[in-house]
């Protein structure tokens, strides 16, 4: 397969996933109609109709390189999986935009949650989202072990030691100059998290071996930073049109960002190093593993 056919059929298989992913996310939140109808419709305006889906097709991509062919009672796990870590994502970036922490109007191209529902729905709508995601996982039709594992590996990378423990660094962080080894491990905990229990899910929901959960855990370490990296670099150069979120916000809050500790060309280069490593990560599973060589780079050369 010649690099412009690998491409195309990366760019179908992106477009296939991302809308099964949402799909399954809309048969699975509450409906809007539902009481209390005002926080439903809350929910489905955070979580639907936007956004890359990067973290679902993660959960795809991980359990295609361990498992090339699902059987239909894996890929309802996975479909499950895939809405939980999405679900999760949209939580996170309701209550990022609200005024106490990143204090942002725009999200995904459109007024942010609490801009359109007032900041008190946009809570409990964040609050509401995250058991959903709990829910899904045990509900998968897979050994209960293994959703247990799953389990254990969302809730580990969203609380304290994970996701919300970076935010709060971050926020301590402010105005403040720190080390590139302590920017990491804060990116690590904040972005990387969610996008390593992603990759996590799908090798759990077909039952991978150790062999493979190292390769991955290797790969989703690389990537997370790879992402964060190129989050900086986009914030600081693109258009709040184009990345359909306020640009330009990290330096007008005087946040520490790869950009403002190693410089625009240094960070870009560090975003190529890094999806590299990711790629040697996953060379083990030679053409099953090809999807995610394939977010890997779509994550840093990505425009918004």
């Amino acid at each position: 397969m010649s690099l412009d056919e690998r491409q195309s059929s990366f760019g179908l298989w992106l477009a296939e996933h991302a809308a099964r992913s949402e799909l399954a996310l809309a048969s699975l939140m509450p409906p809007a109609d539902l009481s209390p109808e005002i926080l439903h419709e809350a929910m489905r305006w955070a979580a639907l109709g936007g956004g890359k889906r990067i973290r679902a097709c993660l959960v795809y991509a991980s359990a295609q390189a361990c498992q090339p062919q699902a059987d239909p009672v894996s890929r309802r796990a996975l479909d499950l999986a895939a809405a939980a870590v999405e679900v999760i994502h949209a939580y996170s970036l309701v209550h990022d935009d609200l005024p106490c922490m990143d204090d942002d109007a725009l999200r995904r191209g459109k007024p942010s949650t609490h801009a359109k529902f007032g900041e008190a729905i946009a809570l409990l709508a964040g609050d509401a989202m995250q058991p959903l995601a709990f829910k899904w996982l045990s509900e998968m039709p897979i050994a209960p072990a293994l959703a247990v594992q799953a389990t254990h590996a969302l809730a580990q990378a969203i609380g304290s030691d994970g996701m919300a423990g970076g935010q709060a660094i971050d926020l301590l962080s402010t105005g403040l100059q720190i080390h590139e080894k302590d920017l990491a491990a804060m990116h690590a905990r904040k972005t990387g998290a969610l996008l390593s229990a992603s990759v996590q899910l799908g090798a759990m929901v077909v039952g991978a071996d150790s062999r493979h959960r190292t390769a991955l855990r290797k790969y989703a370490e690389a990537l997370g930073l790879a992402f964060q990296v190129t989050d900086d670099v986009l914030d600081a150069t693109k258009s709040s049109e184009t990345l359909g979120k306020t640009a330009g916000k990290d330096q007008v809050q005087n946040k520490a960002t790869y950009v403002t500790l190693l410089g625009l060309d240094r960070a870009r280069v560090l975003a190529r190093e890094l999806e590299s490593e990711a790629c040697e990560a996953v060379k083990s599973f030679g053409t099953s593993g090809h999807c995610l060589v394939d977010l890997a780079s779509y994550v840093v050369r990505r425009e918004h």
